[in-house]
C-alpha cells in the first residue's frame, strides 16, 4: 500500500472511532476532561494544516483552545479531518515526502514533511483516544471496541 492510501484509511480509522468516543461522552456525568481532550485534537488537526499551508497567523493558534462545546465537537471534528482528506487526495507521494517549513514553538523555522505530519496526528489521536477511554471507564461507561484490528479481522467459522 502507498503512504498517500495508508495515510487516507488510518484517517478514516481515526475519524470513525473518535466519533464513536462522542456518543460515549454525551453520556458522563462529567464530560469537561474529555471535551478538552478531544478539543485538542481538533485543534491540533486546524493548526498543523494551516502550518502546511502557511495560512496568515498559523503561529498563533494554540493546541488547546478553543475548547468547543460539546455540541460542536462532531461539526469541528469533521471540519478538521476533511480538510486532511482534501489535501491528500491533491497531493502525490513525492509531495507528501517533500519536507515543509514552519515556524516552530520557539519561533524557530522547522521542517516536516507532510506524511510525518499526518502520521504524528494520527498517533496522537490514538493516544488521547486512549486518555478517553480510560475517563469513560472510570465514570461508569463501557467504552467501545475501538482498536484498529476490529475494523480488520473477520470471523471465519
Amino acid at each position: 500500500m502507498e503512504m498517500k492510501a495508508y495515510l487516507i484509511e488510518i484517517f478514516e480509522y481515526n475519524s470513525s472511532t473518535n466519533k464513536k468516543l462522542l456518543e460515549k461522552i454525551e453520556l458522563l456525568p462529567d464530560r469537561e476532561e474529555s471535551i478538552k481532550l478531544f478539543s485538542h485534537l481538533i485543534n491540533c488537526q486546524y493548526k498543523w494544516f494551516a502550518r502546511i499551508l502557511k495560512t496568515p497567523g498559523y503561529e498563533k493558534m494554540d493546541w488547546w483552545i478553543p475548547v468547543y462545546d460539546f455540541n460542536k465537537l462532531e461539526e469541528e471534528w469533521n471540519n478538521s479531518v476533511q480538510n486532511w482528506f482534501d489535501y491528500l487526495n491533491t497531493k502525490t507521494e513525492d509531495q507528501l515526502a517533500a519536507e515543509t517549513n514552519f515556524i516552530g514553538y520557539d519561533g524557530s523555522l522547522w521542517a516536516a514533511t507532510p506524511k510525518d505530519i499526518a502520521l504524528q496526528l494520527n498517533y496522537h489521536s490514538i493516544h488521547h483516544r486512549a486518555q478517553i477511554q480510560t475517563l469513560i471507564r472510570q465514570q461508569g461507561v463501557e467504552p467501545d471496541f475501538v482498536d484498529y484490528i476490529g475494523t480488520k479481522y473477520r470471523r471465519l467459522g
